[in-house]
C-alpha cells in the first residue's frame, strides 16, 4: 500500500507528467540515501528508464564517500539509469576541509555550515551544467520532513513571512516531486522494494542547524502537539496561497514600473508599502533583500526634506530619491 500511496503522491503532483514538463528529459541528484534512492524509484515506475539519468557527487570528504558511490552505480545499474558522477579533486576543497583528512573534515568539526554550502552549490552547478545540456529538469529528493526542517530554521534564522514558505515544488528547472511525502514514507518504500540505502552520519551531528533542529526542536514540537508538523506545513500552504495574493496587489501597484512616486508611497498601508520597495530593491539587485522593508519610514523621512537624496537598503541596493520618486539601483560590490 505504501507503494501506490507514493507513487500516487508523486503522480498527482504533476511535476512527472510528460505533457507538463514539455517532454524534458529529467537529471535525478542522488546521494545513495533513503529519499533520493526512493525517487529515482518512483521516476523509473512513472516514467521509464530511458526519460532518465542520475548525477551523484563525491566530495571525498566523509570515509563512506567511496561507498556512497559504489552504491549510487549499483542501483543505476538495477534500475537502468544512465549514472554521472562527479568526483571532486581534493585542491578544489574548501580551506577547512583540506586541513583535515578526506575522511574526517565532516566528522571531526572541521566542516561548517560554509563547508556545506559549498557542497550545495557545487552539486547544483554541476546539475545545472547538466541540465543545460540536455534541456533536462533536474529532481531533488527534499521531503514533507525536509520542508517542516526548513520551515523551522528560516523562522528561528531570519525574520520575514518568506522564511514561513518553505520550499517550492518547481523553480526554473528545478522540481521537488517528494514534497508531499515524508521521510518515514520513503523508508517505507525502500524497505517493501528492497531497496537499500546509505546512511550520512553527519545528518546526526547536532553541531549543524538543521541536526538540531530534526532531533531537538521537532521531537519538542510533537510532544506540544502530536500533529505539529502537518501543522506547519498547513499553515506553509496557506501563506503561499496569500502571498500570490499580495504579490499580486504589488504588481497591480507598480504596473510594470520600476519606481515609484514617494506621495503614493505614503498612502499605502504599511503592509503594502512595504512590499512594495522590497519589490523594487528586489528587481534591483536580482535576489532577495527583504531587509529593504523595514526603511520605508526613512524613506519618507527622506522624501519630505526635499531635494535628491540616497539610502542603503540593504544588500547591494541603494534607494534613490529624486523629484519625489523613488527607486532603486543595484550597488557596486565593496572592494
Amino acid at each position: 500500500m505504501i507503494c501506490e500511496d507514493v507513487r500516487e503522491a508523486v503522480s498527482s503532483g504533476g511535476l512527472f507528467a510528460r505533457d507538463g514538463v514539455g517532454g524534458h528529459p529529467i537529471l535525478v541528484m542522488i546521494s545513495g540515501g533513503r529519499d533520493s534512492t526512493c525517487l529515482l524509484d518512483v521516476a523509473v515506475a512513472l516514467l521509464g528508464p530511458g526519460s532518465l539519468s542520475a548525477l551523484h557527487v563525491n566530495y571525498g570528504l566523509r570515509a563512506e564517500a567511496d561507498g556512497d558511490e559504489r552504491h549510487c552505480a549499483s542501483l543505476c545499474e538495477r534500475l537502468g539509469v544512465e549514472l554521472e558522477v562527479v568526483r571532486v579533486e581534493r585542491s578544489s576543497l574548501p580551506r577547512a576541509a583540506q586541513e583535515g583528512s578526506a575522511g574526517d573534515a565532516t566528522s571531526e568539526g572541521r566542516a561548517t555550515g560554509n563547508l556545506q554550502a559549498w557542497a550545495r552549490d557545487l552539486r547544483y552547478t554541476e546539475a545545472g551544467r547538466i541540465a543545460h545540456e540536455h534541456d533536462a529538469l533536474i529532481a531533488t529528493g527534499h521531503t514533507a520532513s525536509d520542508q517542516v526542517e526548513t520551515i523551522l530554521y528560516r523562522l528561528a534564522a531570519s525574520p520575514g513571512r518568506r522564511a514561513l514558505l518553505g520550499m517550492v515544488a518547481s523553480e526554473g528547472r528545478l522540481i521537488r516531486p517528494l514534497l508531499g511525502v515524508t521521510r518515514e514514507q520513503t523508508a517505507a518504500y525502500c524497505e517493501a522494494h528492497g531497496l537499500p540505502w546509505r546512511e550520512d552520519k553527519s545528518n546526526e551531528d547536532q553541531r549543524y542547524a538543521r541536526a538540531r533542529v530534526r532531533h531537538s526542536l521537532i521531537p519538542a514540537l510533537r510532544a506540544v502537539h502530536p500533529a505539529a508538523e502537518s501543522n506547519v506545513l498547513r499553515t506553509a500552504m496557506l501563506l503561499r496561497e496569500e502571498t500570490d495574493v499580495l504579490e499580486q496587489l504589488v504588481t497591480a501597484e507598480l504596473d510594470g514600473r520600476r519606481s515609484i512616486a514617494l506621495a503614493r508611497l505614503a498612502e499605502l498601508p504599511s503592509a503594502l508599502a512595504r512590499l512594495v520597495v522590497i519589490r523594487l530593491a528586489e528587481e534591483a539587485a536580482g535576489t532577495y533583500v527583504p531587509q529593504a522593508g523595514e526603511r520605508v519610514q526613512e524613506l519618507l523621512a527622506l522624501s519630505r526634506r526635499g531635494g535628491a537624496a540616497e539610502l542603503h537598503v540593504g544588500g547591494q541596493v541603494g534607494a534613490v530619491i529624486r523629484d519625489g520618486v523613488l527607486e532603486m539601483t543595484k550597488l557596486a560590490p565593496r572592494v
